[in-house]
């Protein structure tokens, strides 16, 4: 089961979703996005939370209220975490998330720890929960096609801008050719480049 929830700080709404148990994220682990952006309590058992961004987003320029959205689904949903102030979240995004077969279910670990952010969430603050709460909705998807589904509609995407790609290309060329053609028409037809019968100076009509 996979938990969503609506952020109501973005419009659109942005997309935070997270795994109903430690399964369930072994799943999201091997079947997320890339670009999703994961988030975790630092140093204490939480919940796998992700945030879903949109087109031209980066890890880099999420809003902070989106942010500190994710940040506080995520302290809500850990046993210790809950329960203490001043906790680090830290957040990477889904393509950065390393598991190997001697790890844990639910353990993860990163290929790169400078693409591993944190942020401090100071307290719980239950106005930003409950409204989370309140778009929550359950869902059983079946992550393998819903990746593989959007793999394709990537790959097709990029086909069709080759594609368009190409056609400029080779307008672009046909273009330079007629302008070259012309230029060398316009050369050929100059006046002072033309000759006639009375190039030689012979002004007569005896040919004789």
């Amino acid at each position: 089961m996979v938990f969503y929830f609506e952020s109501s700080v973005v419009s659109p709404p942005g997309l935070i979703y997270m795994g109903k148990d430690k399964y369930e994220n072994e799943e999201l682990i091997r079947w997320g996005w890339p670009g999703d952006v994961w988030f975790h309590v630092h140093n204490y058992s939480s919940a796998h939370v992700y945030l879903r961004l949109k087109e031209g987003q980066t890890i880099d320029n999420i809003p902070q209220a989106l942010l500190n959205d994710a940040a506080q689904l995520v302290k809500h949903n850990s046993i210790q975490g809950n329960k203490i102030n001043n906790v680090d979240v830290v957040y990477t995004p889904w393509s950065n998330l390393k598991k190997t077969p001697d790890m844990e279910v639910g353990q993860i670990g990163y290929f790169c720890e400078k693409s591993v952010k944190k942020i401090r969430v100071e307290k719980r603050i239950n106005e930003i929960v409950n409204r989370l709460n309140k778009t929550k909705t359950e869902d059983y998807p079946d992550l393998r096609q819903q990746r593989e589904e959007r793999d394709a509609e990537e790959r097709n995407e990029k086909k069709h801008l080759l594609k368009a790609q190409r056609e400029k290309e080779e307008e672009e060329a046909r273009r330079q050719k007629a302008e070259a053609q012309n230029r060398s028409y316009d050369k050929l037809f100059k006046p002072e480049s033309m000759s006639t019968n009375y190039d030689d100076g012979n002004d007569s009509d005896d040919f004789m």
